[in-house]
């Protein structure tokens, strides 16, 4: 039995997979994407709220759905399964309510057209590697 990861708020790397659902791989990323991990109610709460802009992506979790109200920007959302593998993929406008996803457990937040960018698409899996906080 695969044991259940307990994610952590910080900061961590984000990484494409080839995809499950595509004869065509996932497009190479030559660089890597920086990721802060919102893992805690009040770190998912608080989310992009107050910021202008964001570099990288936000992963919530556990998240099955977002919104953009009182937000300064446009984002890319990706709703990503347990396995994390991508479900859909939508650009929210500030002030919108996201439908929940009914098999989501995570939610990839980036700045508008970034997804496309990094060749993130439905079927798409993404890897995490969360960076240990130091004391």
């Amino acid at each position: 039995m695969r044991r259940r990861h307990r994610w952590r708020d910080g900061g961590g790397t984000l990484r494409l997979s080839a995809s499950d659902t595509d004869d065509e791989p996932a497009p190479s990323v030559p660089w890597e994407i920086g990721l802060e991990i919102a893992a805690s109610y009040r770190a998912r709460t608080r989310g992009l709220l107050g910021r202008d802009g964001l570099t990288g992506a936000l992963l919530l979790t556990p998240a099955t759905s977002v919104h953009t109200v009182r937000m300064r920007f446009a984002i890319d959302v990706a709703y990503l399964d347990r396995r994390l593998r991508v479900l859909a993929v939508r650009t929210m406008p500030p002030g919108r309510l996201g439908r929940p996803r009914l098999r989501a457990r995570h939610v990839l937040e980036a700045e508008a057209g970034a997804m496309e960018r990094w060749g993130v698409r439905r079927g798409v899996r993404v890897e995490i590697e969360a960076r240990s906080a130091v004391n």
